[in-house]
């Protein structure tokens, strides 16, 4: 009876690749990474960051089963309650970034609902969006205050549509050359040298990209323990998981490539970056003959998977940070106070103050609404992963007191082997998000090294 509830290996690869895995990942790795170079990029950051990453969360979620498997209940295990506060401090910081680019994602969703092209949207003055960014952000906060539970179901639903569409995508893809052979499908040339990219400071401010895209993979590990046989079938759906991403993340950039010319992209790459993924299903509407539809279906799931997103990320982060009881004593009480719906009111309203620069300052130096896009984009590649490193942080403390936290799953049995990963993967995350700091413009490069200095 109790085998029978047990999670199969192959579940839980599916149930983490509908978590980890974007259809805007495939378009931010093309794009940024030169076309269909990125493939080479995407395996090394699977083979030698992903694995590793998604493995020792297996360990940590394996020893420390009772306590919920956020990062600042393993940093309170193992380095106590004021360390865990930081980390708890740290999460709910670098969100604030990710709340600032939600509300100029479902505007953009909306405008392509709307005007079916980007041109309407990118036309508007910068300062005009971002006031309209900042009314979303206040009407949002305010349904925060509210009560989130039909919120909660309507993202899971969107979710779960624009993870339906990112597989859909590519095989719809690979099927139009054959249904529609006159569709004006681009030749890839995949020679060696057109394959390995060209490593200068423009590629390795980049990884930030890929880095951010991989991440998250913490989310899955409550399940650790009810998977069935946890010290093989773990490593075992992980490793399926990584195979089934890297396949998509191939498959996907091969589709974009016979969509979109890369010289094309460089020329206008804040444009792509901006609206490459609804140009890409209108591109497939097209080589079905179905025009605008599928880039219609796109933006309405965007938009709704985009703002309800944004209501979360403003209470879930909040909570993980206040509802932590060990640390409540370096909290401000305000902080603390709940109105009758149980959500953190200053908490929340403290969110609207830190976010209104991030969405406001901006103005006096980018000059366009792809731009600004684009800037959000890079910027969240940078402060999103700053979460990571308590992640290996944890693993490091915990292998360093592997008596006192006894685990039914071990990422390897080889102390030296274990700590060696642990620091690896730490300083991959660090120096990607640091050279992903010197991309961009001189205003974009200070606002990149200010903000997560500021917000942590």
């Amino acid at each position: 009876m109790e085998n029978s509830k047990k999670i199969v290996w192959y579940n839980l690869a599916f149930m983490a690749f509908s978590t980890v895995w974007g259809f805007g990942n495939v378009l931010n790795g093309f794009v940024y990474f030169n076309g269909i170079q990125v493939i080479f990029s995407w395996i090394l950051m699977f083979a030698l960051y992903f694995v590793p990453y998604a493995l020792m969360v297996g360990e940590l979620g394996s020893a420390f089963k009772d306590s919920g498997g956020g990062v600042s209940s393993w940093i309170n295990e193992t380095m106590g309650p004021k360390i865990a506060y930081y980390a708890g401090w740290t999460y709910w910081a670098v969100h604030i970034t990710y709340i600032a680019g939600k509300g100029s994602g479902g505007l953009k969703a909306l405008s392509f609902m709307i005007f079916r092209d980007a041109k309407a949207y990118d036309s508007i003055p910068t300062i005009y969006v971002q006031l309209a960014t900042f009314g979303v952000l206040l009407l949002f906060c305010y349904l925060a205050t509210r009560g989130l539970s039909p919120i909660k179901k309507l993202a899971t639903l969107a979710g779960s549509s624009m993870f339906v569409l990112g597989i859909l995508f590519i095989l719809m893809m690979y099927a139009a050359p054959v249904i529609n052979p006159n569709g004006g499908y681009l030749k890839l040339n995949f020679a060696w040298n057109n394959l390995f990219p060209k490593v200068d400071l423009n590629y390795l401010s980049s990884l930030s990209i890929l880095v951010f895209a991989v991440g998250g993979i913490e989310k899955i590990s409550p399940y650790v323990n009810k998977v069935e046989n946890p010290s093989k079938g773990f490593p075992k759906g992980m490793i399926t998981l990584a195979i089934m991403v890297i396949v998509c993340a191939i498959l996907g950039t091969i589709s974009m490539g016979m969509m979109f010319n890369v010289a094309d992209i460089n020329a206008n790459f804040d444009s792509y970056i901006a609206n490459g993924a609804y140009w890409s299903f209108q591109k497939l509407g097209e080589y079905y003959g179905l025009g605008n539809t599928f880039m219609i279906i796109y933006a309405i799931c965007n938009m709704i998977g985009q703002l309800s997103t944004l209501v979360i990320s403003i209470d879930a982060p909040l909570r993980m940070l206040l509802d932590n009881e060990d640390a409540r004593q370096y909290i401000p009480t305000k902080l603390l106070k709940k109105n009758d719906k149980g959500a953190y009111v200053n908490g929340i309203w403290l969110v609207v103050a830190i976010v209104t620069p991030l969405i406001l300052v901006p103005a006096l130096g980018i000059n366009s609404v792809t731009s600004f896009l684009k800037f959000l984009t890079q910027l969240n590649s940078v402060c999103m992963p700053l979460r990571y490193l308590w992640v290996f942080i944890a693993y490091i403390a915990l292998r360093k007191a592997i008596d006192k936290f006894p685990a039914e799953y071990r990422f390897t049995k080889n102390q030296a082997l274990a700590k060696f990963f642990g620091w690896w993967c730490f300083a991959i995350t660090a120096i990607c998000c640091g050279l992903g700091m010197l991309k961009g413009t001189p205003f974009e490069i200070a606002m990149n090294i200010i903000t997560p200095i500021i917000l942590v």
